[in-house]
């Protein structure tokens, strides 16, 4: 279940046009919609990583964790299919899938000599790129088709490539789990009567959060507005009821 575009649209224009202070296009509403839903995400990664390394009584921590890893399972992708770039076990995994955030497990199937595959997929373990370097000009190899591991890095277009180590051919079988990107908010209208009127089309979309994100969307988004029309009033009441909001979510 998604947070409707459009309920939130209308809860920032109303919000936003009371005591006049303005009006939010519905091109600018798209921009902010966008900044606001990815702040949100991102943050679920800090949030999560902040409850697991607290100290203390865990079980204080329990729920929380569990409604963040929530949020975050929405987002989850299994094993899904990725090319091998060359014979030096290089994978775009941008290149194969766009919408990449974060990944997850690579697993990987060898072709055997006489033809065929292993028919296990084996985990590939990540490894520093340091650590590996010092690894591979030790005398004692450890890793192997039955436990490979890859190093990762990016490239000046920020693509995400991993190299798998023993190279793979072309043709072996890699697979990976991965968090996706939400798609981007997207409030689509008619014009009618001088007016943008709510209308879903093509390019509609929902945002992709859990619904119980719908009042900080809103709160995020007015702070955007508030400091586009320069009402720096409308940025501190939103400011102030997004601190509220996620307080009373960490009880």
């Amino acid at each position: 279940m998604a947070v409707s575009v459009d309920t939130v649209y209308q809860k920032v224009l109303a919000l936003a046009n009371k005591e006049q202070r303005g009006y939010i296009t519905p091109q600018e509403f798209n921009l902010f919609a966008d900044q606001a839903q990815k702040e949100i995400f991102e943050q679920y990664f800090y949030d999560l990583e902040q409850r697991q390394r607290a100290v203390g009584n865990e079980f204080d921590y329990v729920d929380m964790v569990n409604n963040i890893e929530e949020r975050i399972s929405m987002f989850e992708m299994s094993n899904q299919s990725v090319s091998i770039l060359n014979n030096e076990g290089i994978v775009d995994i941008s290149s194969s899938i766009s919408d990449v955030y974060r990944l997850g497990d690579v697993k990987i199937d060898y072709p055997l000599p006489q033809g065929g595959y292993m028919g296990v997929y084996y985990p590939v373990e990540q490894i520093q790129i340091k650590d590996f370097n010092l690894h591979n000009i030790s005398s004692i190899k450890t890793f192997s088709r039955t436990r490979p591991v890859y190093t990762k890095y990016s490239t000046l277009a920020n693509s995400i490539r991993i190299q798998i180590h023993p190279y793979p051919s072309m043709n072996s079988s890699v697979m990976i789990n991965y968090i996706r990107k939400p798609k981007n908010p997207n409030w689509t209208y008619v014009i009618s009567g001088g007016k943008a009127l709510f209308s879903e089309n093509i390019d509609f979309q929902d945002f992709e959060l859990h619904p119980s994100e719908e009042s900080n969307l809103v709160m995020k988004i007015l702070q955007l507005a508030g400091v586009t029309i320069k009402d720096f009033n409308l940025v501190q009441v939103a400011g102030q009821k997004e601190v509220s909001t996620i307080q009373q979510q960490k009880q």
